[in-house]
């Protein structure tokens, strides 16, 4: 669930008071310096979900676990540490009005997302899948805007759509690389369909945030996922030799994409100002390009690094122009 920009996580509202303030100060250092560092880790943790997958994946000549064992695989991790937090927090069930929402989350974070990524990074490069998947703020601010009927600035969608035109540009040119024909890939479909199921689930996680505070919708989601991921995994389990790598990029999935990375992301936005700390994640996809090159052999392109640059300039200036107008 790249789970619950899962909510737009530069947006998505901050965990309770009590549980910003259990962090304790840090002598030496500003509250804002703390956020920033705990939501760069946050970032960093995400940003290796690409790589990982990929790794997990394996490619289409050379193909490790199935995408749809990764998925529910990753829930049932993320599922069990969940289970530990809430017994350990004595977490009350969530009310009736609070299960839809969440409902919606676990389709969109904890299924959706991670599945239509696999998929896709079966086909393509994790350097690829982040230059489309940098758009995921940007997303998720517009499906935020229909879905909560929040009129954005004209520049905003703007944005959006130059953000949009540099993806298929991109894709186009990719294609014709490996191709020789101009036409999008299956996998590029995919990746657009992962990011519409993110950011429809940070949206209806975000609903709930404020009440649950972020690291128990985080843990609900996984939990109410749970009876269908375990039976799917189970059924899906591997057969043949998979490699230690695989098996190894599939917990990191688990535990830290799917779970812990939430909880230094959101302590960092609440100590550090959700503001400023969420800035730094503009720096996701370059960490996931970079990562790619010692994880899996990636070489770096001049025209991938481009592109994101690109993609992430329009990012940010949609995300200055994303406040609703009143």
């Amino acid at each position: 669930m790249t789970t619950v920009n899962p909510p737009n996580r530069a947006a998505a509202p901050l965990p309770s008071p009590a549980l910003a303030a259990s962090a304790g100060p840090t002598p030496g250092m500003s509250d804002e310096t703390r956020g920033l560092w705990l939501g760069l880790l946050g970032v960093t943790v995400f940003a290796l979900t690409l790589p990982m997958t990929r790794l997990a994946t394996g490619s289409v000549d050379a193909p490790q676990l199935s995408p749809w064992f990764i998925t529910f695989a990753r829930v049932v991790i993320a599922g069990a540490l969940s289970c530990v937090f809430l017994l350990a927090t004595r977490s009350p069930l969530p009310l009736p009005h609070q299960r839809k929402p969440l409902f919606i989350a676990v389709l969109g974070n904890a299924l959706g997302f991670p599945l239509l990524l696999g998929l896709a990074l079966r086909q393509v490069s994790s350097g690829h899948a982040a230059v489309l998947t940098a758009l995921l703020p940007l997303a998720t601010a517009a499906m935020a805007a229909w879905v909560l009927h929040q009129r954005a600035r004209l520049g905003f969608w703007l944005c959006a759509a130059l953000g949009s035109a540099l993806v298929v540009v991109f894709s186009l040119l990719r294609a014709w690389q490996h191709t020789g024909h101009f036409a999008f890939e299956w996998a590029d479909l995919l990746l657009l369909g992962a990011m519409l199921a993110a950011s429809l689930g940070y949206v209806f996680g975000a609903r709930v945030t404020p009440e649950l505070g972020a690291e128990r919708v985080i843990c609900w989601m996984c939990v109410m996922a749970l009876p269908v991921a375990l039976p799917v995994a189970w059924a899906t389990w591997p057969e043949g030799s998979i490699h230690t790598a695989s098996w190894l990029a599939l917990g990191y999935t688990g535990v830290f994409s799917m779970w812990a990375g939430f909880f230094a992301w959101f302590r960092g936005l609440a100590i550090g100002g959700a503001l400023r700390v969420s800035q730094v994640q503009l720096l996701q996809p370059f960490i996931s390009i970079l990562a790619a090159v010692p994880l899996l052999g990636e070489p770096l392109e001049a025209m991938t690094v481009g592109f994101a640059l690109a993609v992430v300039a329009t990012v940010f200036m949609g995300k200055r122009l994303a406040t609703p107008r009143p």
